[in-house]
């Protein structure tokens, strides 16, 4: 990924997304806030215990250095599933309940969403000029949101799989996601095939490997491009919030997009 600043605001961006001139995106690190420990700085939500003034004005800060100034958001009520909410210019300023992925293709429209290990995906159409943002937790993963996403661009805009230029975010990585039976278990009934995403370590337990699963199903629904950023939120607390990492203590970083 490409990172650039903004005073002290630090954006990561897709270098297959940054030539774009009519989109914005990003994905904010944790600096340039106003929010204190635990949440320092630039924390994006109040739903950890942050005061809702603090976020208010560090949603501010990113939408100045990332969005032109718009900071009218679209985010989502994110449950941990796969249903995707098409939005535009007259849902600026709302939290659409019970979906965890928003697409538009109306300029000035800056959806954002939030996370702490989960996988930000953002999705962009250059042919029909539409974008999509997902978060994907090993539910939503499991559930196949990164197809929800793809399936949602071509239901509300016409776009073409192949048209498509995904990128797959900074999220707790294969190093350090331990998950249970459990989740094994789900995602062999929801995949079938599970090869690499489960490496075992030596001491038995099992990783999931969250970045190559959703693209896995991004290239399974014939995305021209996909850009993995490869960095592990839990390993890079530095730049990053991380749930597993911090215990819970802790903010929530972003991925923003919006169309010019």
């Amino acid at each position: 990924m490409l990172q650039r600043r903004s005073g002290e605001i630090v954006l990561y961006q897709f270098a297959a997304l940054a030539s774009h001139a009519r989109l914005r995106h990003a994905i904010s690190a944790r600096h340039g806030g106003v929010s204190p420990a635990p949440f320092a700085s630039l924390n994006l939500t109040a739903a950890r215990g942050d005061d809702r003034a603090h976020v208010a004005e560090n949603v501010r800060r990113l939408c100045l250095a990332a969005a032109d100034g718009r900071a009218d958001v679209v985010s989502a009520q994110q449950v941990h599933g796969a249903q995707i909410a098409r939005v535009g210019r007259a849902q600026r300023g709302q939290v659409i309940p019970d979906c965890d992925g928003l697409v538009t293709d109306e300029p000035e429209v800056v959806l954002l969403l939030r996370f702490a290990d989960c996988v930000p995906l953002i999705v962009y159409d250059p042919v029909r000029h539409a974008v999509g943002v997902a978060h994907a937790g090993w539910r939503g993963t499991v559930a196949g949101i990164a197809r929800a996403l793809v399936r949602a661009m071509a239901d509300a805009f016409g776009s073409r799989a192949s048209d498509l230029i995904a990128g797959v975010g900074p999220a707790i990585g294969p190093c350090c996601y331990q998950v249970g039976p459990e989740v094994v278990a789900q995602a062999r009934a929801a995949f079938g095939a599970t090869d690499g995403l489960f490496p075992q370590q030596a001491d038995g337990s099992y990783h999931f490997d969250l970045w190559r699963a959703n693209q896995q199903q991004l290239a399974a629904a014939g995305v021209g491009t996909i850009e993995v950023a490869g960095i592990c939120t839990a390993c890079r607390v530095d730049e990053f919030y991380s749930h597993r990492a911090e215990r819970g203590r802790t903010g929530h970083h972003g991925a923003l997009a919006c169309l010019l």
